[in-house]
């Protein structure tokens, strides 16, 4: 598989995740959304594993692969989930932005990987103001606006440790396994979750709730997770995650235009904050590689 071409198809799933999460869960409540979600996205991973003959392996590296990847989606997505309920979909992505900068500084900390420059400092510095300006901002909207960023950015945190500790336990194991066996640790996580604090089957789904389900367990689920472990494989974890250089602004557009979602000019302040530190990241990594 082509790398650019994974990379673009993460940023494309990345920037409508948000908005399908939102609908998804809206008449049904966030934790059957997210259940149904991995449940289906499990069961449509092990039919394609299935049908190309890539044996779901369970020695101990892949058991450790599969704990670090699954419980990342489990605290991850629950988090994301819970926290749609109170901000608009296309704030999600601005604060995922920072998952870059905080891979970094985990990766540099656990795998020695890059070094912490004055200018990634400043970087981190720069992302972190960014996100403070959203809290801010979500404070003057209500408590429940801001629950909801510090929600999301709790699971940029547990996402940005599940990469990392992903890259750690190392391994030669196919992206797509890897996919599968995190969905097979975190899927019982998730149908104990709704059981326990909801147990609500649904009677009746929109169509539009359907599908976004569907869409986010054979997208978001499947090629979504495939390709982001593929990557992970492939490239630095930091490297990988500069991929939300581009899905804050994507995900805040699609949200204005097929969810009536405002565009306050905070927001963009904060927008440009973090992808202002991103930039100092990556300037900072470019001049690294043409002087080493």
């Amino acid at each position: 598989m082509s790398v650019p071409a994974a990379f673009i198809g993460v940023i494309l799933i990345w920037s409508t995740t948000p908005l399908a999460i939102q609908w998804s869960s809206a008449e049904a409540g966030f934790l059957y959304g997210v259940m149904a979600r991995m449940l289906l996205g499990l069961l449509v991973c092990l039919l394609v594993l299935r049908v190309i003959g890539i044996p779901l392996c369970w020695h101990r590296e892949a058991r450790r692969t599969y704990i670090a990847a699954g419980m990342g989606i489990y605290g991850a997505m629950t988090c994301v989930y819970w926290s749609a309920q109170y901000i608009p979909s296309g704030w999600i992505a601005v604060v995922f932005g920072l998952s870059p900068l905080l891979t970094s500084l985990l990766a540099f900390w656990w795998l020695g990987e890059g070094r912490l420059s004055l200018l990634r400092i400043a970087g981190l510095l720069t992302g972190v103001g960014g996100l403070l300006v959203m809290f801010g901002n979500g404070a003057t909207l209500g408590p429940d606006v801001a629950y909801g960023v510090l929600g999301v950015f709790l699971s940029v945190v547990l996402h940005s440790i599940s990469a990392v500790w992903v890259r750690a336990v190392g391994g030669n194991i196919p992206a797509l396994a890897v996919t599968a066996g995190g969905l097979s640790i975190a899927t019982p996580l998730f149908v104990l979750t709704w059981f326990i604090f909801d147990g609500q089957w649904p009677v009746v789904l929109s169509e539009r709730t359907r599908f976004s389900i569907v869409y986010l367990a054979v997208f978001g689920s499947v090629l979504g997770f495939f390709w982001y472990f593929y990557l992970l494989r492939k490239m630095e974890a930091a490297q990988v995650n500069l991929l939300t250089l581009i899905t804050p602004v994507t995900a805040l557009l699609l949200g204005h235009w097929l969810n009536n979602e405002v565009l306050m000019p905070q927001i963009w302040f904060g927008v440009a904050l973090i992808t202002a530190g991103l930039f100092f990241y990556q300037w900072d990594l470019l001049q690294a590689r043409r002087s080493g």
